[in-house]
């Protein structure tokens, strides 16, 4: 458990500027960052960093909080996992809390984060193999040499070797105290009736890890070296709780920084190909891991760069893949180019025969957009035969369907009517036929995604639009609390004497008049917390709950201390907006008011809800309860007349009740 010493440092040391803008490509605004949203598919940016006050919030979803609950969030860590990782970045030493754990907590280490720890366990040990062994050395690491890779190449990308013996990491990690249980669901080792004892998955094979975004090894691809078994060359992890190949690239970890900073994602095929231009000096670079490409995996790309450049060989099947991926990358709105190495070459064979300058600009210049590349590929193919021709056209139209963005598609046909001299409509005619084929061959999933992108105009129920006054109110004030809690009120008291009094004592003490009781849950926490502040003679500010592991706490606090406002920048334009806070004694007051007269009103409506049942049976109560009705009226009325406004004008709690 770590102490909250720790905690306090983690937090104290923390950028949340930079640990955001490792998955996400963030732009200044004002004195702001901006980017899109990690976590929903947007055009517009509407994901805000403040670094002045150390949080983020997502307009899009919703969602909000601090660097660590970010953390939460983007890589699915708990609490403790993301304190440690953000330890381990800022160099802090974690101390434990020497606390005995309860049992709640102790079944808090679930089997995902002792998979984190045996992958953790399993890589130092095939390292120690690679370099630290003679089997290791004499076999692996004069492989990697082979085939020309330096030291501190090997170091970054953390390879190793699992040796010849059937069970030599299954019966290390068995001594180390794991269970056969978890060493089995990591996949790391096999446990068949014939072998009790285990049999290690990856054995003979040099081993490359595969990084989570933030660099946790999630699982492993293993080439095998000898070519006299009849075997799989490659040898990939099996899916696990933390480990979906589909949703990994390789190379992401280590390339990610390059990538936001050149603006521009490589995508290649293999391990070796990454591997191979980091050497080189070309970091921006990564793998979809031996499998075809796939959304997830794009959507991790467009964290950092909406720019593709597809590296592949020159083969049938490199051709192949890249058509597939084309069609993916542009309905994800990508801009992409191709390059095909030259026959016999590869991104690996080639980045080793040509310095680092030649490289890179042999991608920028050859690289070709997806429609020269389809039309060179496809006519070629198509030779003088016109049926092939036409169907090459349409193959290239089909991509040109999977733009979204209506001027896009039409610069894109236009530049296909002029390369291959036909008409715009008989293309614009083609495209809508692709779209039709298409939208028949979405999945019932899709197709509702695609409902959500393009919402439909509906009628919606009067009373689905009304809201909770009361509660509406009591956000307002919650929010005041969390902005300004600290911030000197001037107020008079009945014999017009001066006194000073804070925003949350002045709102707390509001609270505590009515004994009212919060309409969320949430705010009920927040309001105790800052109650329990006072009676301490402490005034809690918001920071205080965002270091809290209560998730939903920190979303709403970070929800409410960065504002609509902060997502424009409007100085920019010479408009300035008057800020949050610059009326603040006249808006608490009012808002007072009003969310007073919202709790009258409801007591009122409470009281007349039980009337009907009194009346006859305890006249004695029933009177009582209409004196109060004339009383709590008047108090409204007075109220009303402070904020100058009639009971039937504005909100009403009876109106919306129906009374």
């Amino acid at each position: 458990m770590i102490s909250k010493q720790t905690i306090d440092k983690i937090f104290s040391a923390v950028r949340v500027e930079e640990i955001i803008g490792e998955y996400v490509q963030l732009k200044r605004a004002g004195s702001n960052f901006k980017g899109l949203s990690p976590f929903h598919d947007e055009k517009s940016p509407s994901f805000v960093v403040s670094p002045s006050k150390q949080i983020w919030k997502d307009f899009s979803s919703g969602k909000g909080g601090t660097a660590i609950s970010f953390l939460m969030e983007i890589e699915n860590f708990t609490y403790p996992e993301a304190l440690r990782y953000a330890a381990k970045k800022y160099g802090i030493e974690i101390e434990e809390d020497k606390r005995e754990l309860t049992e709640e907590q102790k079944q808090a280490q679930t089997d995902k984060e002792l998979l984190y720890k045996i992958h953790e366990i399993a890589n130092d040990f095939f390292q120690h193999q690679l370099f630290e062994t003679e089997e290791g050395t004499t076999i692996a690491y004069s492989y990697f040499k082979e085939r020309e890779l330096r030291d501190d190449i090997i170091k970054k990308f953390q390879l190793g070797y699992s040796p010849e013996q059937r069970n030599a990491f299954t019966e290390f990690a068995l001594n180390k105290g794991y269970s056969k249980d978890i060493l089995e669901k990591s996949g790391l080792s096999i446990f068949p009736e014939n072998a009790p004892n285990g049999i290690d998955r990856f054995r003979e094979r040099v081993l490359f890890p595969i990084h989570s975004f933030s660099g946790r090894v999630l699982g492993f691809g293993a080439r095998i070296l000898k070519n006299n078994i009849k075997t799989a060359k490659y040898l990939n992890s099996p899916e696990t709780e933390i480990y979906h190949k589909s949703s990994v690239l390789y190379g992401l970890s280590q390339g990610k920084q390059a990538i936001s900073k050149a603006n521009l994602c490589l995508l290649v095929e293999g391990y070796m190909d990454v591997i191979a231009l980091h050497q080189s000096g070309i970091d921006n670079v990564v793998a979809s891991s031996g499998t075809a490409l796939t959304v997830d995996q794009i959507k991790l790309i467009k964290r950092l760069t909406e720019n593709v450049t597809i590296l592949f060989d020159g083969d049938p099947a490199g051709i192949k893949a890249s058509f597939r991926s084309i069609d993916l990358l542009l309905a994800e709105e990508m801009n992409i180019r191709i390059l095909l190495f030259p026959d016999g070459d590869d991104p690996d064979s080639f980045s080793r025969k040509h310095p680092q300058d030649y490289v890179e600009d042999f991608i920028k210049t050859q690289a070709k957009d997806f429609i020269d590349f389809k039309a060179e590929i496809l006519l070629k193919e198509a030779g003088d035969d016109p049926i092939k021709k036409a169907e090459s056209i349409r193959n290239i139209v089909k991509s040109v369907a999977f733009v979204k963005n209506a001027l896009k598609q039409e610069v894109y046909l236009k530049e296909v009517a002029t390369k291959f001299g036909l008409s715009e409509q008989s293309l614009f005619n083609e495209l809508n036929v692709q779209k039709q084929i298409q939208n028949q061959q979405f999945s019932p999933q899709q197709r509702s995604e695609q409902q959500q992108i393009r919402p439909k105009l509906e009628i919606v129920p009067a009373t689905a639009l009304l809201l909770n006054p009361l509660l509406e109110l009591e956000e307002k004030l919650v929010k005041h609390m969390l902005n300004f809690g600290d911030r000197v009120l001037e107020k008079s008291d009945a014999d017009n004497q001066p006194f000073k009094i804070t925003v949350i004592e002045e709102i707390i003490s509001h609270f505590n008049e009515d004994n009212y009781e919060p309409q969320s849950p949430i705010n009920q926490k927040i309001i105790e917390e800052l109650k329990n502040g006072l009676v301490n003679n402490e005034i809690i500010q918001s920071n205080f709950f965002l270091t809290l592991m209560d998730e939903t706490i920190v979303s709403k606090v970070s929800n409410a201390i960065i504002g609509d406002e902060e997502l424009s920048n409007w100085e920019k334009s010479n408009i300035f907006p008057p800020k949050p806070g610059d009326k603040l004694e006249v808006e608490i007051e009012d808002d007072i008011l009003i969310h007073k007269s919202h709790f009258i009103e409801k007591m009122i409506y409470d009281i007349v809800k039980k009337l009907d049942a009194v009346r006859d049976e305890d006249p004695a109560e029933y009177y009582e309860s209409v004196k109060k009705i004339m009383i709590l009226k008047s108090l409204l009325n007075e109220i009303n007349k402070k904020l100058n406004r009639q009971l039937t004008k504005g909100h009403s709690f009876f109106k919306e009740q129906k009374l």
